[in-house]
């Protein structure tokens, strides 16, 4: 089933990822209110909220894939029926604002997921590989192996080391805004991915800051930095040395230049999974969200 929990979808785009899952071999079924528009969200929070339930308590849906991100995830986690997700467990796909949701599952549920692109396709950022990237992840047991790509914004980005534990995260301001809700996990002996779009250094470095003070990354095993999209720098001070400064002196392994987030080539990967993250070797492997 595909759902729109948070932003407002664009039919023609979704129109190409329906195409897609044809491909596949998939059957999918637009839920009730996946092309719904209420402002800046996909309708009210109970609709949205709806097709979620709707999706989890239906045996003949075995995954429930997110049209796109946005914002509106937060306000509608809670009437999650989680009895549901716990009783028939789904992959769920999606990354942005999903990771609110994906929380929410990991939360609830300890259901892993895949942090990979919305179904409102778009064949220039998301091209070939991007796509065999997802069906993988969706279709396969096997794990998924990520490499580091020197030409990513984050690539500068690294502390020599391994690491082992879940892989947890997604988005950072949806990271942070998770600070003293429910949702947001315990990342003690976790592998910490982040990834972010459209945000000045300052910002980023704000809320990395934030997670620090609030102890949120106390006991990390490690952090994979995807990709940094069109974040803006006015000052000279360059994301590399930000990001080093606010997590090189953490103690763990650090690695960027994953193709993970909103740039182009997105590659997806499952969250909530055990992973290895080698960043001496430059490679994230982790274990599928699927069995």
């Amino acid at each position: 089933m595909l759902v729109s929990p948070s932003g407002p979808t664009n039919p023609e785009r979704l129109d190409r990822g329906l195409e897609l899952l044809a491909e596949w071999g998939l059957r999918a079924v637009p839920g009730p209110h996946a092309y719904a528009r209420d402002g800046y969200l996909a309708g009210t929070d109970a609709d949205r909220a709806a097709d979620l339930n709707a999706a989890f308590a239906d045996p003949r849906i075995r995954g429930v894939l997110c049209t796109r991100g946005g914002y509106g995830a937060q306000r509608m986690v809670d009437a999650i029926d989680m009895a549901a997700v716990r009783h028939d467990p789904k992959v769920v796909a999606g990354f942005s604002d999903i990771t609110a949701l994906q929380f929410a599952l990991w939360r609830g549920a300890r259901l892993a997921a895949v942090h990979g692109p919305g179904l409102a396709w778009r064949d220039e950022r998301t091209p070939a590989a991007s796509a065999e990237s997802l069906r993988s992840a969706l279709m396969s047991t096997d794990p998924v192996t990520i490499k580091a790509v020197e030409t990513e914004e984050t690539a500068g980005v690294r502390v020599p080391g391994s690491a082992a534990g879940p892989l947890l995260g997604g988005n950072l301001c949806l990271i942070t805004s998770s600070i003293g809700t429910a949702d947001m996990p315990d990342l003690t002996g976790a592998v910490l991915l982040v990834e972010e779009v459209q945000e000045p250094l300052y910002k980023i470095d704000r809320m990395l800051t934030h997670l620090r003070r609030a102890g949120a990354l106390d006991g990390l095993a490690g952090v994979a930095l995807g990709q940094f999209t069109d974040c803006s720098d006015d000052w000279g001070t360059g994301l590399t040395t930000m990001l080093l400064e606010r997590l090189g002196d953490l103690g763990v392994p650090v690695l960027g230049g994953l193709p993970i987030g909103h740039g182009p080539g997105q590659l997806s990967v499952p969250v909530g999974a055990p992973a290895t993250l080698d960043a001496t070797a430059g490679v994230l492997t982790v274990e599928a969200a699927v069995g």
